[in-house]
């Protein structure tokens, strides 16, 4: 099947993907959401996890038979007054859109949180989460607001995002749901899974980008994964230096 983007009233999507789930023949879509993504907040001494609209304004539908579920939005008369209004645009994801924003989202089309690890200078050492895959497409960092700005195409159309990250000292306290605008259900608490090991990841012979310390900017390989280290070869002065570096210094290269 095919996606499309829906882009319509801000703070109406939800509603709008309700109508389409109730009214709209089954047979002529696949799947209709809205996506989200989680984001961490402070509030009252307490870390609360808000699910929040990725993309305001857009929601997301994917058929084979783009014309009857056109045809089908016209005969309901909620839809119709929206189209007269000039607040609708149906457009068709570009390749690779589709996948890309599936791999990013979990069955309830949230954007989890990224584990980012960082060196105490707001150099990032390390990322366990969805902000691995759009690693290259992250503009900023906002540690304080536990979020990072991310460019994503949609329809050909550049847009910067919100994802959420959460730090070392977010995962030892405790954390509830906040604001939840999402249709899922949520647990009275939140369980953060501990980040996986960035040595778990690393295998022998892989190619490393050295992100921290005397060779950082360099690329080696990797010829030995040991617990939370990995010794590396590194070419420099015309011959290969090995040493042992942490793993959280080191960046797996595609």
């Amino acid at each position: 099947m095919l996606w499309y983007v829906i882009q319509t009233y801000t703070g109406k999507e939800e509603q709008l993907v309700q109508m389409i789930r109730r009214q709209v023949p089954e047979e002529c879509y696949g799947e209709c959401f809205v996506a989200y993504y989680e984001q961490l907040r402070d509030r009252k001494q307490e870390n609360q996890i808000h699910i929040l609209r990725l993309f305001p304004g857009y929601i997301f539908i994917s058929s084979d038979d783009v014309d009857r579920l056109f045809q089908s939005f016209k005969m309901l008369p909620a839809m119709t007054k929206i189209m007269s209004s000039g607040a609708f645009a149906f457009t068709p994801l570009y390749e690779g859109e589709a996948e890309f924003l599936k791999e990013m989202m979990d069955p309830d089309h949230v954007v989890r949180l990224t584990y980012v690890s960082t060196d105490g200078r707001d150099h990032i050492s390390y990322l366990s989460g969805p902000l691995q895959k759009c690693r290259d497409q992250i503009r900023a960092y906002q540690f304080r607001k536990r979020c990072a700005q991310v460019s994503l195409r949609i329809a050909g159309q550049e847009k910067i995002v919100r994802m959420g990250i959460i730090l070392n000292d977010d995962v030892r306290r405790e954390m509830a749901y906040g604001k939840v605008e999402a249709r899922i259900r949520t647990p009275e608490k939140y369980t953060v899974s501990a980040p996986e090991s960035p040595a778990a990841v690393l295998s022998k012979g892989d190619n490393v980008a050295v992100i921290d310390g005397a060779f950082e900017g360099n690329v080696a390989v990797i010829s030995q994964v040991k617990g939370s280290a990995v010794r590396i070869s590194v070419h420099m002065f015309d011959r290969e230096i090995s040493l042992e570096v942490p793993a959280e210094s080191v960046r797996k290269l595609a």
